[in-house]
């Protein structure tokens, strides 16, 4: 089980967020909606979690296999539709480096497969509780 502890103040939206491995990061608002932009929306951070987890599990499968790719850059574009309560993420992928056809296949299936891919492509329960 992993507990991430996220702390809001009076402040409107800057929210400081504790992480299981001690880190301690920012997330707020844009101004535009309200807050004072001192750092990434909540839907960037779950954006920059699928492209992060992307490049880290290739670059892994990479570093194993002994390939020669010498960057993996993933850009997540990310969309929530209110009116339909769906959302959508495209991942642009470019690989750099010498991989032949069926390396750059099979480092792209590999990329689908990240824990945090495969978390939002699956069914996820959410549950509140409220504790003292």
């Amino acid at each position: 089980m992993r507990k991430i502890t996220s702390t809001i103040g009076k402040d409107k939206y800057i929210t400081k967020i504790n992480t299981l491995s001690g880190h301690t990061v920012t997330a707020d608002e844009p101004e535009e909606q309200g807050g004072m932009n001192k750092g990434p929306a909540p839907g960037e951070y779950l954006a920059t979690a699928l492209g992060a987890c992307t490049c880290i599990t290739m670059r892994m499968y990479a570093d194993r296999k002994e390939w020669d790719v010498t960057a993996i850059t993933v850009t997540v574009v990310y969309e929530r539709d209110r009116e339909t309560r769906t959302s959508s993420f495209v991942k642009e992928i470019k690989i750099e480096g010498n991989l032949d056809a069926e390396q750059t296949k099979r480092i792209l299936q590999i990329g689908d497969r990240c824990p945090i891919h495969f978390t939002l492509s699956n069914p996820i329960t959410i549950e509140s509780k409220l504790v003292q």
